[in-house]
């Protein structure tokens, strides 16, 4: 029997499905937005969130350690993903490496001290939610649609650009800490066609 009352759908009026990567235009318009306002935190912030491909949970609660040896920021880090408890590896680009080290000297963090302190609880980091606003900001600043956008935009900017220039699967599927090559094919929204052009490339 068909309900008398229906609720209104739960996406209308919403964008569903995967969040697009960022391209690179819009990687610049935003880096060069955050230099003009000399936007700091904000900057370390978005550089590694596109170099380090980690999920907003992970990326809100690294420390400072993570990413330091002494007053040295790393070229590569590790640390263990909260969804997976499977550790991962990044690569730290010199452009990021220069804004995390220009974060840390004007915040004073250092060690077991959260690398994006939370401004309302000094013993915590900053909330998913409030990363999320943050990512929405940055969006909008490179003149983009925010509803179309979201912190999963920015763990797939990268890895779908090296899918791209290389086809190499399993590299992606190690930098995104899949533990299943399926999940990758998924992520990064490869179509039959193009799964196939790769298969036909491989001999065995």
């Amino acid at each position: 029997m068909e309900a008398t009352i229906k609720g209104e759908a739960w996406n209308k009026g919403k964008l569903v499905g995967q969040k697009p990567p960022l391209k690179p235009k819009d990687i610049w318009a935003i880096r060069i937005h955050l230099q003009n306002r000399h936007a700091i935190r904000e900057l370390a912030m978005f550089n590694l969130a596109i170099d380090s491909k980690l999920r907003g949970c992970d990326l809100v609660s690294l420390r400072v350690r993570d990413v330091t040896h002494g007053n040295q920021v790393l070229a590569r880090a590790l640390v263990v993903q909260s969804k997976t408890q499977r550790p991962v590896q990044f690569e730290l680009t010199e452009p990021t490496r220069a804004a995390v080290l220009a974060w840390l000297e004007k915040s004073q963090l250092w060690g077991a001290a959260y690398l994006f302190p939370s401004r309302a609880c000094q013993s915590s980091h900053i909330s998913t939610r409030q990363y999320a606003r943050i990512v929405h900001q940055w969006v909008d600043a490179a003149g983009l649609d925010s509803s179309a956008y979201g912190t999963h935009s920015l763990r797939r900017t990268k890895v779908t650009l090296i899918y791209k220039r290389t086809k190499n699967l399993r590299a992606i599927q190690l930098l995104l800490g899949h533990t299943k090559l399926e999940s990758t094919v998924r992520y990064l929204g490869i179509e039959v066609d193009d799964a196939l052009e790769i298969s036909e490339q491989t001999e065995i």
